[in-house]
């Protein structure tokens, strides 16, 4: 059944009006991003569909762009409405958690990183650069890669950490491939790095 036959106060839109943002589910707030559902389908059901998928909001934001354009129904207006709304959030949390007197423990430089590698669908390596107050100087992806593997070389990365006239460098990269383990080439390259 198409959102417009239901009862307007059960209207995820309508809602949301009356009753604030807050007060809808995450498959309601998500279905009027995406507007419209598809044949069979209410945008709350593609919703529902989106977020099982990728199990909560929290991983929809770290999705690439080609697994959100695998999800049946999602076409390129879709795809483009849910990136752009996806990356402001990103944004938002990036600004937020940047603007804070510092990063102070290791949880937000966990939630700063996943954020700033979030959706990418190749290897990154970056440095998160601070002063001696471990305030954010800059953040910087320096080399990318392949789905599996990336170059790094460390004298640009030395480079870089002078350049901002760092007290401190976090280096990072992702694991598109979903393999959370670090590899051997990873246990190289940190040692290489100290």
């Amino acid at each position: 059944m198409a959102i417009t036959d239901w009862p307007a106060h059960e209207r995820p839109r309508e809602r949301l009006l009356a009753l604030g943002a807050a007060s809808l589910a995450d498959a309601e707030l998500l279905a009027i991003l995406l507007r419209t559902g598809i044949k069979g389908k209410s945008a709350v059901d593609l919703a529902r569909q989106l977020l099982g998928r990728f199990g909560s909001v929290g991983r929809l934001l770290d999705a690439g762009s080609t697994n959100l354009a695998e999800t049946p129904g999602l076409g390129s207006a879709k795809l483009a409405q849910l990136q752009a709304a996806l990356e402001l959030a990103r944004r938002a949390l990036k600004e937020e958690i940047s603007s804070r007197n510092a990063l102070s423990s290791p949880r937000a430089v966990r939630d700063y990183l996943r954020l700033a590698l979030a959706g990418r669908e190749q290897e990154v390596f970056a440095v998160l650069l601070l002063d001696a107050q471990h305030r954010v100087i800059a953040y910087e992806e320096l080399f990318r890669g392949t789905l599996t593997q990336t170059s790094v070389y460390p004298r640009e990365v030395v480079k870089c950490s002078l350049r901002h006239n760092a007290a401190a460098v976090i280096f990072a990269h992702n694991h598109p491939s979903g393999v959370a383990e670090p590899s051997h080439a990873d246990e190289i390259l940190t040692r290489s790095l100290k």
